[in-house]
């Protein structure tokens, strides 16, 4: 019982108290300036929600628990908005797992649809939910035939959570799309990160953005992850092999272990990147491809087992997708993109970083443990390299 009172009081302070460390409040540098809440939600118009379920302890009985996992909802516009198609496009690194609507995107040049991201086992009825919740509440606008390819990524979390119980509910996802807010979000144990692993560590949700100046515009990028990947030896923060520094550390804790190939390395993990720079789909595919270079600089390598998937949008030429008609759009110039490239990078970078310094330590089913990486520790080791003052 007291356990389960710490839990509940642990997710609540996830949703309502955004006291969170962040990697920058314990000194770790990073390149660029950020948007006021340094997070996806800087750009605006983006909306992020979540549902998060924690409950019991102890022994895995299928169905039944322990269960830790969740539901992330990412809304282009906003959810009032409704169908509001924004320019975008995406791109694998390693295809070890699943995005659906991709080939309609890739097609069409169109996001249609939020964003949902989860459990590798709960893709769809996530996907069936977010359907069900158009015809509800009306998504197309009066529309009374329409086709539709909602777009759910995932991530494995079967190391802490009884991911064969199906546990995620059409209510979660509903709840997770009601939650979508912009401003301030929580990172770390929360949403579809919930019960995720990252490079010897807990994983989780986390997130970032950039302002960027071209002449006299200023443009924002902000991305949200689900980091659920790498191994511990190739963990680099600010250039530290940190995980190299601490490969003795709070290892994961496997008392019981599913039976599984997975070696060490495997995971995924899933980018979400919105910008309100007018950038068209082929554009949007160039910058989802620099994303694994921020990926790369904390040590993940792409994986046999690892599911790297990416997806860029941006919020700009908003009349630019109709059925009926001609559009008028806005193009930014292929020469004036490094700027845009270089700042996904350094925000991947600082997004996946976040996820791990926000992720607290979690104990699953079996009592299987993934430690969060120990902040006096890293910024010993940081001191150490010179790259934390004394």
């Amino acid at each position: 019982m007291k356990t389960n009172l710490f839990i509940l009081v642990f997710v609540l302070a996830c949703f309502f108290s955004f006291g969170q460390t962040r990697a920058r409040d314990l000194g770790i540098p990073f390149k660029g300036e950020t948007g006021e809440f340094n997070a996806i939600t800087d750009v605006k118009g983006v909306e992020v929600g979540y549902s998060t379920i924690i409950s019991g302890e102890g022994e895995n009985i299928v169905g039944k628990g322990p269960v830790r996992t969740g539901v992330t909802a990412i809304f282009p516009r906003g959810k009032a908005k409704k169908f509001s198609p924004v320019y975008a496009n995406w791109y694998s690194l390693n295809g070890n797992g699943e995005m659906t609507g991709t080939t309609w995107i890739t097609e069409s040049g169109f996001l249609e649809t939020p964003i949902m991201i989860t459990n590798t086992n709960s893709v769809g009825v996530v996907r069936d939910a977010v359907l069900k919740y158009y015809v509800d509440n009306d998504w197309y606008k009066g529309e009374d035939w329409w086709y539709t390819y909602p777009v759910v990524a995932e991530t494995y979390d079967g190391f802490l959570n009884d991911i064969y119980g199906f546990h995620v509910k059409e209510d979660h996802v509903l709840e997770a799309i009601e939650d979508a807010k912009t401003g301030q979000i929580a990172e770390g144990n929360v949403g579809g990160g919930t019960g995720m692993m990252c490079l010897g560590y807990k994983g989780g949700t986390g997130t970032s953005s950039r302002v960027i100046k071209v002449g006299p515009k200023e443009y924002t990028i902000g991305v949200l992850v689900q980091s659920n990947f790498g191994a511990k030896r190739n963990l680099t923060i600010a250039g530290v092999p940190v995980g190299v520094e601490l490969k003795d550390t709070l290892n994961y804790v496997y008392k019981a272990p599913p039976k599984s190939r997975r070696q060490e390395g495997d995971g995924s993990i899933i980018i979400v990147l919105a910008t309100d720079i007018p950038l068209l789909p082929h554009q949007l595919k160039r910058v989802a491809q620099r994303i694994p270079l921020g990926v790369g600089l904390v040590g993940g390598r792409g994986s046999n087992g690892s599911g790297d998937i990416f997806i860029a949008f941006s919020t700009a030429n908003e009349e630019a997708f109709n059925r009926d008609d001609f559009a008028r759009v806005e193009t930014y110039p292929n020469d004036q993109l490094f700027p845009v490239f270089d700042a996904t990078v350094n925000v991947v970078e600082e997004a996946i970083i976040n996820a791990m310094i926000a992720a607290e330590t979690m104990e699953g089913i079996n009592n299987n443990k993934a430690y969060g990486i120990p902040h006096d520790l890293l910024i010993e080791t940081l001191k150490k390299y010179n790259r934390i003052k004394e």
